[in-house]
């Protein structure tokens, strides 16, 4: 795949933290990984609003479920990378 270099300014605490996650796969990887992430999530807002349109909004019971799977699998997520994952075994 053909690759562009561009240049962007990103804050230094921010580019810090990201330089120790990219660790192996590096900065560029890192980067181009995180856009391809925020443009799905774009469509995906777009979809809904889509849907939204079609079917009309999204009722709170709905909004609590799904805020309520999201926390799970944030505290999945906390979980695994403290390493408390691989201690138990």
């Amino acid at each position: 795949m053909a690759s562009k270099k561009v240049t962007v300014t990103i804050p230094e605490d921010l580019l810090d933290e990201i330089r120790a996650e990219a660790a192996e796969r590096g900065l560029s990887a890192y980067v181009a990984e995180a856009l391809r992430a925020k443009r799905d999530r774009d469509r995906l807002q777009e979809l809904v609003g889509w849907l939204e349109e079609e079917h009309g909004p999204v009722t709170e019971d709905e909004r609590a479920a799904a805020l309520d799977e999201l926390n799970k699998l944030d505290a999945e997520h906390k979980y695994r990378r403290t390493g408390s994952a691989g201690e138990a075994a």
